[in-house]
């Protein structure tokens, strides 16, 4: 049986699975590295938290991470805020996003709907103090492929991490439907074969511990040109091999398009309607784009 994850808003339920659509998290929401939110956050200034909400789901956004990992601040009032205020404005499930539990904790007391919550580890202290909250809240969780001895590069024992955290799961009353396993994407420019040992450990994820998957795509890119284009191959490559969702930038139009081609070609978009749709919305500019083309060049003769 293929699994199925539910996550939800107040009004709006999400499923991510192998025969569904490649679920998209918006990443924007997130001030690492991103100096201008981190100190508008940190002022409680949300404006631009409301923006790239809206503007993430209005270019395809299945889901929202919402993380507000910022330095010297109170991080679990502001992950609450920002969550509340995400809510508000949008009706999309969100993946409630934070190394500290108690920010965890704060987020899970207001959310409306069964969230995602990112993440547990199999770090003991971190499935200890981790997996009750899941159980309290009745949400799913991402479980990160690595433990108290770190990331290995060896996939084997990223398997074995995973199939641990699931287990522990179930011991705590998690069903494994609940837990996306996230198979750790590494930067590629210092790991070569970091993309190729994603594409190898989601088959088994989902063939061998019947669960689903996900992954921040970026980080594969990192220190490389061009990033964009290559997270869209990658991700359009690894939902081949059998990852679910990913969070990922959904502004970027190229990664949106990949995205939609992989639901045509792994038959998980019914009839091609998600494709058709897409390229009907842009085809009156594309053709406007082409009048204009044509003007410039009779002007030129």
């Amino acid at each position: 049986m293929l699994p199925q994850t539910v996550v939800s808003s107040a009004s709006k339920e999400v499923v991510i699975g192998p025969d569904r659509p490649f679920v998209v998290i918006g990443e924007r929401i997130n001030p690492t590295g991103r100096k201008a939110l981190a100190a508008e956050m940190k002022a409680g200034d949300y404006s631009r938290v409301e923006a790239d909400a809206i503007a993430q789901v209005e270019a395809g956004a299945t889901m929202l991470d919402v993380n507000a990992g910022i330095p010297l601040a109170d991080e679990p009032a502001i992950l609450a805020k920002s969550i509340e205020l995400v809510q508000s404005i949008t009706d999309v499930p969100l993946a409630i996003d934070s190394s500290i539990v108690a920010a965890l904790e704060a987020g899970l007391a207001v959310y409306k709907g069964k969230a995602l919550l990112n993440s547990v580890t199999g770090e003991e202290e971190r499935l200890e103090s981790v997996l009750p909250l899941v159980k309290k809240h009745s949400c799913a969780v991402v479980a990160i492929s690595n433990d108290d001895s770190g990331i290995s590069q060896d996939l084997e024992v990223r398997f074995q991490v995973a199939k641990k955290i699931v287990e522990r799961a179930e011991d705590h009353g998690i069903p494994r439907c609940d837990v996306l396993v996230d198979p750790l994407a590494m930067p590629i420019g210092a790991i070569g074969t970091a993309g190729k040992q994603v594409l190898q450990l989601v088959a088994r994820l989902r063939d061998e511990l019947g669960v689903n998957s996900t992954c921040g795509a970026s980080n594969l890119s990192f220190g490389l040109p061009n990033r964009k284009d290559l997270n869209t191959t990658f991700v359009a490559m690894a939902a081949g091999a059998g990852l679910t969702s990913a969070i990922v930038n959904p502004l970027h139009p190229e990664m949106m398009t990949g995205i939609r081609a992989a639901n045509v070609v792994n038959a998980t978009d019914k009839d091609c309607m998600g494709w058709i749709t897409a390229c009907r919305a842009a085809a009156p500019s594309d053709a406007g784009a082409r009048r204009n083309g044509r003007r410039d060049r009779s002007k030129k003769s």
